[in-house]
């Protein structure tokens, strides 16, 4: 969205491993810019045992690359 807003062609790709039966989120996998950060946090997450859930209910701030691991839908 950050990107696109903004009429580059700079593009992200992310991944979450989510556990079939309880939902939670098993690992995070992101490939762009900004990524590092975003991963160490995303990180936190996954040591919490936090769920698909979880991330469903965290406020994504607009317009940011951080927005699509918030939104992941």
């Amino acid at each position: 969205m950050k990107n696109v807003f903004a009429g580059r062609e700079e593009r992200a790709l992310y991944k979450m491993v989510i556990h079939p039966e309880n939902d939670v989120v098993l690992g995070v996998h992101m490939i762009g810019p900004d990524a590092p950060e975003m991963l160490q946090l995303a990180a936190i997450a996954v040591k919490a045992g936090l769920t698909e859930q979880d991330f469903d209910d965290t406020i994504a701030l607009h317009p940011t690359m951080a927005e699509e691991m918030a939104l992941m839908r």
